[in-house]
């Protein structure tokens, strides 16, 4: 009597069934690249005006309080000046 192979057999039922293996992992590739992308994104956009509040927040813990008040200052300007142009650029993607 000739023994029964193992292997052989669940090759043959995944050929017939479909090993989805292999695009689950493609998934999950497919989604870690858009989480990566999303956290690129976040960063470019917040990335100085966070850099900003931490400089600020440095300096008004010392006993630089103009210095820090001047920061502020630019950073709300600069973030006043990226909004704008976030604006211009979603309204001009909607004409």
């Amino acid at each position: 009597m000739k023994s029964w192979n193992k292997g052989r057999t669940q090759r043959a039922l995944r050929r017939l069934l479909g090993d989805r293996a292999g695009g689950v992992m493609m998934e999950y590739v497919i989604l870690a690249v858009l989480i990566a992308a999303a956290v690129v994104v976040a960063v470019a956009m917040f990335g100085k005006t966070i850099v900003g509040m931490f400089d600020t927040a440095g300096k008004g813990a010392t006993t630089r309080h103009s210095e820090a008040k001047a920061t502020l200052d630019k950073t709300r300007s600069t973030q006043d000046t990226d909004a704008q142009a976030a604006e211009d650029y979603h309204d001009s993607m909607h004409e």
